[in-house]
This record gives C-alpha cells, sequence and structure tokens, in this order.
C-alpha cells in the first residue's frame, strides 16, 4: 500500500454501515476510484463536511494494489459548486455527466476525465436557460471522446471519404458515425443527420466544453440532441444497464419516460 495526493472531484458517495461512506472520485493521477472515507458520518469529522457531491479538493488516497477499493485518509476540499443544486436543470446536468464519467471512466486514465468533467462543471454552473443543455452536451460529447468512442462526423465512418460540410447524411450509431449517400443506402438503420446539427457537434468536439458556443435554439433541438447522444452511448460504450441519471435528464424535457431505443 502506497500514499497519494491527487486532485480530485466528487462524483457520488453513500453511506456504509454505521459511520463510514463509499465516494466515487475523479482524480487527476489515478483517474476514476472508489474509496472508504471511515468515519465521516460522524458530527466530529472534518472530511465528512468536505465531501458534498461536485465539491473538487485534494485527495489523499491509501491505495490497494490488489484491492478495487482503497482508503480515503484525508480530502482537502478547494471547491464546492451550490450553483449546481440552486438549479434543478443543472443539477440534472451534472448528475448525466457524472453517471457517464462512473460508468465509463476507468482507473489510471491520465488524468483526462477529471480534466473534462471539472471543467464542464465549472462552464455549468454558470449557465441558464438554453446553455445548461448546450453546456452538458458538449461536455458528455467530450468525455466520449476522451474516453476513445469520438464519433466521425467530417468523412464517411465506413469508407471514409470527406462529407461536404453542407449537407444532410445518415448518423449511423453502429457504423460510428456519419456516412456518404453510397455507404449509407448499405447500412442498416441510422438516423438523418442535418448539416447544422454536424455542425454543432463538430463545434462542440473542437471547442472548450462550449464556454463559445451558442445556446441550441429551442427544446426540440436540445431533445434530439440528448437522443443521438444517448443511443450512441448505447451502442459505443454502454453495458447494457440503463442510464438512470441521463434518462432523468432526457425525461426532464420530454414529460415522459424515454423509449427503449
Amino acid at each position: 500500500m502506497h500514499q497519494v495526493a491527487t486532485d480530485a472531484l466528487v462524483l457520488h458517495a453513500f453511506d456504509y454501515r454505521e459511520s463510514s461512506r463509499i465516494v466515487r472520485l475523479a482524480t487527476h493521477d489515478l483517474g476514476i476510484i472508489s474509496v472508504i472515507a471511515r468515519g465521516t458520518r460522524s458530527p466530529k469529522s472534518k472530511m465528512g463536511s468536505s465531501l458534498d457531491l461536485f465539491t473538487s479538493g485534494v485527495a489523499h488516497v491509501r491505495v490497494h494494489a490488489t484491492r478495487d477499493l482503497h482508503t480515503l485518509a484525508g480530502f482537502d476540499g478547494t471547491r464546492g459548486r451550490p450553483e449546481l443544486a440552486a438549479s434543478l436543470a443543472r443539477f440534472r446536468a451534472a448528475s448525466a455527466l457524472a453517471e457517464l464519467c462512473l460508468r465509463f471512466g476507468r482507473e489510471d486514465d491520465g488524468g483526462i476525465v477529471h480534466a473534462a468533467i471539472t471543467q464542464v462543471l465549472d462552464v455549468l454552473g454558470a449557465a441558464e436557460g438554453l446553455a445548461v443543455a448546450t453546456v452538458a452536451l458538449s461536455g458528455a460529447w467530450r468525455l466520449v471522446a476522451e474516453i476513445g468512442f469520438a464519433p466521425s462526423l467530417t468523412e464517411c465512418a465506413s469508407c471514409h471519404a470527406p462529407l461536404p460540410p453542407t449537407d444532410a447524411v445518415t448518423f449511423s450509431h453502429r457504423a460510428g458515425g456519419a456516412l456518404c449517400a453510397t455507404c449509407a443506402r448499405q447500412a442498416r438503420g441510422g438516423r438523418t443527420l442535418p448539416a447544422d446539427a454536424r455542425r454543432t457537434l463538430v463545434a462542440w468536439l473542437e471547442s472548450d466544453i462550449a464556454a463559445d458556443v451558442a445556446p441550441l435554439e429551442n427544446d426540440a433541438a436540445v431533445r434530439a440532441h440528448q437522443r443521438l447522444l444517448r443511443e450512441f452511448i448505447e451502442e459505443h460504450v454502454g453495458d447494457g444497464r440503463p442510464l438512470r441519471a441521463f434518462v432523468s435528464w432526457e425525461e426532464a424535457l420530454y414529460g415522459a419516460p424515454v423509449a427503449a431505443p
């Protein structure tokens, strides 16, 4: 066992036995990890009050080489994010992003997930109106790309032919992105992706977590982008289990349960 001090973000926590908690962290040096924080439910615990959801800090982790559950020896909080809880829209979006990290991130990822989720939560905390969904969707696509599953958007995902930016295309989740007209005729399934929506996706993947990208124009555009993202995740990085926080975020705009793909 050795101890590591690393920048970390609290993604999830739940009570364990009488006085402890299990905490899921996105970290700079260890990737996505689970730790046990002993005694943190005690009123006398100094560490317990610093482990609020979406709080950033320095985690002091005793790493167990042969176990998936490490020990949290201390957590020095440096930034809380109460602004996320102040808005239901922001909180739902942040929870969906955290779920993507927890489900598809991994240990020893070089800190890429920690960097991406920290940045998007910072931008999300200041977002209002439709900018909330725009920031969250941009950040989610960036997370998917950092994990290693970015869709092909400027060239055909099958034959790699360039795709004119002004053309509507068929987006095939199974193929991994946009298809040219020839490959689209041979593909099974797929969804029409208008040119403006494709340009938006390209801008999101190339931007600094939507900090300078115009908000989506209406709720219908948000729903279409949410659906496209969910279906892509389920095809490429899903493990068969429902994305509960993501679906809850999506249903908040639908107003009804999201149909299974």
